[in-house]
């Protein structure tokens, strides 16, 4: 715990770690072992268009974020000292650069103020165009802007599984796709993905997460974006409810899971069940050494991989149902 700090009932523990790109799967899933709630990747971008837009610079480090209750320092200490040794046997291979776990307190009256300079505008794909609700956009003739406040959820944009998800999104709508569709986003985080293919077409979308601060997070910015349930969109209804799968509704034409390689792989054959005959899955979150693994359980699960597309050391799976 930071020297000094106070923690209370609006208090968090973050833990930081700076690490190669190729490093973040193994980093995220040893910080997610101990934060329930998941882990941010941030990584390292320049600034573009006069501090307008931002590119991505992966031969930069970058940092995954956890973050813990500061209520019970006792089980806080006790997190950051698991962390801190399986970081260290992480570390121990010298497989790619990996840096030393640091901490600090936030309270949630600053969170917003000390989150806001990590997030500029950012371009994915051809149209989509991710705004965060307190930075400016030149809005272009065809784009369609998603304006996201992340809050404490995972899902800003900056990250690639993030942005090849919202590009793949955006292909299976320019396919007519999603145009009237059914669509369930698995781990939705901040909502981003729910809210793209709301605005790419989407007739209904549910958004799944065992995170309570994401499921805020996503109702925030549906209704910020006018596809919510708290204010009725032009088209779509976005709705989020805390869970995972089974979902228990009934087949949807497109299933959205932005994970991790390992619970892809777990949850193959559930994503199949979720899905009607014929829909679309959209993959992503998988470092490119995990490909085969998840293709082998999407295989065993009935699901047939069509397309593929890779940035850096990750890449996004759409696979459709036999």
């Amino acid at each position: 715990m930071a020297e000094g700090a106070t923690s209370g009932p609006g208090a968090w523990l973050e833990l930081s770690v700076a690490a190669d790109v190729e490093a973040v799967e193994a980093v995220s899933e040893i910080l997610g072992r101990v934060a329930p709630g998941g882990t941010s990747v941030e990584p390292a971008f320049e600034l573009t268009d006069e501090g307008l837009g931002a590119r991505v610079d992966t031969s930069k480090p970058a940092i995954i974020r956890a973050y813990l209750p500061a209520r019970d320092e006792a089980a806080s200490a006790g997190a950051v000292a698991e962390a801190s040794e399986a970081l260290g046997h992480l570390q121990a291979f010298g497989l790619r650069p990996i840096g030393e776990l640091t901490t600090r307190l936030v309270h949630e009256a600053d969170w917003a103020e000390a989150w806001k300079a990590h997030f500029p505008v950012l371009r994915v794909g051809r149209r989509l165009v991710i705004r965060p609700t307190w930075r400016r956009h030149r809005r272009q003739p065809d784009d369609v802007v998603l304006a996201l406040d992340p809050g404490m959820a995972f899902g800003t944009g900056l990250h690639p599984t993030t942005r090849l998800c919202l590009a793949g999104v955006e292909a299976i709508g320019d396919r007519g796709l999603l145009d009237g569709a059914r669509v369930l986003d698995v781990g939705c985080g901040s909502g981003i993905l729910a809210i793209a293919a709301a605005k790419l077409g989407a007739a209904e979308i549910l958004g799944v997460d065992t995170d309570p601060i994401a499921i805020e997070a996503t109702d925030g910015n549906a209704n910020r974006n006018l596809v919510g349930g708290g204010r009725r969109g032009r088209r779509s209804v976005v709705r989020a409810r805390i869970g995972s799968l089974p979902t228990g509704e009934p087949p949807f034409d497109v299933v959205l899971a932005n994970l991790i390689a390992g619970l892809l792989v777990t949850l193959a054959q559930q994503l199949h069940y979720e899905l009607r005959p014929g829909g679309v899955l959209l993959a992503s979150g998988i470092f490119i050494d995990r490909e085969p693994d998840v293709r082998a359980a999407f295989a065993r699960a009935g699901l047939d991989v069509r397309n593929r597309t890779v940035e850096g050391e990750w890449v996004a799976l759409e696979a459709v149902t036999r």
